[in-house]
């Protein structure tokens, strides 16, 4: 769950010019799903720091990693504040425990003030207990890479389904929390767009004219893929003087 923020700016690579601003991500874990999330960013550009208390997993890191490997508890402040913590923009905890993952996350958001930050959960019982504690969780690994980067590199539409003919599409967009309180109606007439549906809470309905956007709320945009990025700039920004 995520939404941009005001002062993002996209990272201009020709035409199909994507909406960036993580610089600095802390990864808890060093197990297939961490390592597999470390070369992405990596290879995206972004700094990694990755935590793991048994200095045998980063093993699972390429020879090749340029990124910081911090052996430790990784909700230790003292081992967060070695991994960067104080300077991430993201934080992620995928390690093998969920009540490890779940107060290294809170220590991140609640004690370090990170804007973004997710934890894996393998409970489904526990998932939405931690979504209302403005924690996202993600209940195989690259399906899991895949869902954290969606949360803490909001890249603009992407494409999650399309058609044999390869022009019509649906796609998650972010928006920005200009937008928060405006109806599905009014949002889709100022952004010429149609909102096929909302996944609020991990629960997915159809809106309805007068439904509200909320804080949270992630919006799946049905659209002609050559329309995708205007609708992309157009829900990451709000005119009219707000």
């Amino acid at each position: 769950l995520w939404c941009w923020c005001d002062g993002e700016a996209p990272l201009a690579q020709g035409p199909a010019h994507r909406w960036r601003t993580v610089v600095h991500i802390v990864i808890m874990g060093c197990g297939r799903v961490g390592s597999t999330l470390a070369h992405i960013l990596e290879d995206r550009d972004n700094t990694v720091a990755v935590i793991d208390r048994d200095p045998e997993a980063f093993r699972r890191l390429r020879s090749s990693f340029k990124g910081d490997r911090i052996t430790g508890i990784g909700f230790d402040r003292a081992v967060l504040t070695q991994a960067g913590i104080e300077r991430a923009d993201a934080f992620v905890a995928v390690s093998s425990g969920d009540n490890s993952n779940i107060i290294s996350a809170r220590v991140a958001r609640e004690t370090f003030s990170v804007e973004r930050v997710v934890a894996r959960i393998y409970d489904p019982r526990r998932a939405e207990v931690y979504e209302r504690l403005g924690i996202p969780t993600v209940a195989t690994v690259r399906w899991t890479a895949d869902q954290m980067l969606r949360k803490i590199v909001p890249e603009g539409g992407e494409p999650l389904w399309r058609d044999p003919t390869g022009k019509i599409v649906l796609a998650e967009v972010g928006f920005s929390p200009a937008w928060i309180g405006e109806q599905v109606k009014s949002v889709e007439g100022s952004t010429t767009s149609r909102i096929a549906f909302v996944d609020r809470l991990g629960q997915a309905f159809v809106p309805e004219p007068g439904t509200v956007l909320q804080e949270g709320d992630v919006l799946h945009v049905m659209a002609r893929e050559s329309d995708l990025d205007r609708i992309t700039a157009a829900f990451a920004t709000r005119g009219g003087g707000h």
